[in-house]
């Protein structure tokens, strides 16, 4: 397959051309404008944020894009569809709270917030794929209401897909509720009672109700309960937490791929990664630790897996903070993701995606 060009500009900004300016420029030397764009309906999936967490994209980046989708002709609206875990996007209505706490309203991005799976999840289009795990995906229907689809990403470390990069933003961001638990359903986690301290957490933090204490004192999961949805392994801060199936990131992963396939095949799609505050951790925390890396730049391209391997590249070039939690851990994999989480398996999400023909790896990086 030849090779996928990926832009990108660096956040060096003068009185001239600040930062907003330099993504504009970044996204129409990408080629955004060969988009028909005329009258349709543009869905711009975003992370909206967790509340208590400060690393999430800006809105000030969304009203960008969306002033140049309106520019060119479009009906843009951001959407995210709703969480499996507790927190402030379970539901449509706390969602919309929690994303114009953290500042995305109409009036600072010059246009609406639509969740894309409704009040209670349950607005879904299925889309027939038929590939290894899924063969028909549950996406949230505004999302596959729009003739344009645009992502734009918050790259950053996860627990438990090494990173969230552009696929991980579309395949499980654009699930359903009934969707997001069928691409975590394999990654049900057990409690290593040496570890556990009793702290409480992962029960707060488990929508299901599938935890609780044993005679000992000790956290038990209830499989019967339990979606997998990974929520406690995040939330615990004892690290005691961890998937019985070895293999659950690679089967995570690998439905994210398929999931994102169902998102963007058969419509004109755009990407936009923006590698800054790159916490160790998913913005679905509370809470954003220290990057643990510099800010490097912004990134676009038609290709998402060229770009999720670009910003993956980028981040495993750039030196460690010390300060952080990737400069505590022991660096064993030659790789900052699998340091930081050493029982996920990014790169077989990347060989998925290629492998069902969402896009390729290899790519020529062109400086904006």
């Amino acid at each position: 397959m030849e090779k996928a060009k990926v832009y990108f500009t660096n956040l060096r900004a003068t009185s001239k051309t600040n930062l907003l300016d330099k993504l504009e420029i970044l996204v129409r030397k990408a080629g955004i404008e060969q988009i028909d764009f005329k009258d349709k309906f543009v869905c711009i999936k975003i992370h909206f944020g967790e509340k208590g967490n400060l690393a999430f994209v800006r809105p000030n980046y969304a009203r960008r894009i969306v002033d140049v989708v309106k520019q060119l002709g479009g009906k843009p609206y951001l959407s995210d569809c709703n969480t499996l875990y507790v927190g402030g996007r379970s539901n449509g209505l706390d969602h919309l709270e929690t994303a114009y706490e953290n500042g995305f309203n109409p009036l600072t991005l010059n246009c609406h917030i639509v969740i894309g799976d409704g009040i209670k999840g349950l607005d879904e289009c299925l889309v027939d794929i038929d590939q290894k795990h899924v063969k028909q995906a549950k996406i949230g229907q505004a999302i596959m209401d729009a003739g344009v689809f645009i992502s734009l990403t918050h790259f950053k470390g996860h627990e438990g897909t090494g990173f969230g990069g552009t696929l991980k933003n579309i395949g499980m961001g654009c699930g359903s509720r009934a969707g997001k638990m069928e691409m975590h359903y394999s990654g049900k986690p057990r409690v290593l009672p040496e570890k556990c301290r009793s702290c409480g957490t992962c029960m707060k933090n488990c929508a299901h109700d599938a935890i609780s204490y044993d005679d000992n004192n000790k956290a038990f999961i209830d499989w019967e309960k339990c979606v997998g949805c990974g929520r406690c392994i995040g939330s615990c801060p004892f690290n005691a937490i961890k998937p019985v199936n070895s293999h659950s990131s690679k089967i995570l992963n690998e439905k994210i791929a398929e999931y994102t396939l169902a998102v963007v095949k058969d419509r004109p799609c755009f990407h936009i990664s923006l590698v800054m505050d790159v916490s160790p951790n998913c913005d679905c925390h509370r809470e954003n630790d220290a990057a643990v890396v510099g800010d490097i730049g912004m990134f676009a391209s038609f290709d998402p897996v060229a770009l999720d391997q670009a910003c993956a590249d980028a981040v495993n070039k750039a030196p460690i903070i010390n300060e952080s939690y990737l400069g505590e851990v022991e660096h064993t994999h030659d790789d900052h993701f699998y340091d930081m989480h050493p029982n996920t398996e990014w790169k077989t999400g990347i060989a998925h995606a290629e492998a069902i023909g969402l896009g390729t790896s290899a790519y020529d990086l062109v400086e904006v």
